[in-house]
């Protein structure tokens, strides 16, 4: 199962997005691929790649991560896997990446929210129908679970590709 989320509002405060799934037609007549609309995504803001302190430079620091303000993954594909979530006591799709990935964005799931005060640097699913906030989130989360859960029920690998 392929997800993409096309990033197409990159604010000072947060970032909106499309997330489509990747739909493979084996008709003889319209074989091929397809992406299909699925929601909105709202994440913290990108950082911005001028600066010349790296991302990583900072989170190596001695400074508390608390007081960092999240910013939105780095784009690229990524691994998705169903965890379970202490934090939200829940079971969740949870990101995985290389080595350098989990170890500066450990934790990055897609979870519910309606604010970017909601994420720490996850992506949150809904409907954008007010600007810089999410609606119907839970109902967004749990459909996309179904759609993870049944492509790993058919042994699929599910992967992200963020861009």
């Amino acid at each position: 199962m392929e997800i993409i989320l096309t990033r197409i509002a990159k604010r000072q405060q947060y970032t909106i997005g499309r997330l489509a799934i990747v739909e493979r037609t084996d008709d003889e007549y319209l074989a091929g691929e397809r992406e299909v609309y699925f929601c909105d995504t709202l994440e913290p803001p990108v950082i911005q790649t001028k600066t010349t302190v790296s991302l990583a430079s900072v989170l190596r620091s001695p400074v508390k991560l608390k007081s960092i303000k999240p910013v939105a993954i780095p784009e690229g594909r990524y691994a998705v896997v169903i965890t379970y979530s202490p934090k939200f006591n829940k079971w969740l799709p949870l990101l995985l990446g290389g080595q350098d990935f989990n170890r500066l964005w450990q934790g990055i799931r897609i979870h519910f929210g309606n604010t970017v005060a909601d994420t720490q640097g996850c992506i949150l699913l809904g409907r954008n129908q007010r600007v810089g906030r999410l609606f119907e989130s839970r109902k967004w989360v749990y459909e996309l679970k179904q759609k993870i859960i049944e492509a790993k029920a058919r042994k699929e690998a599910v992967w992200i590709t963020i861009r």
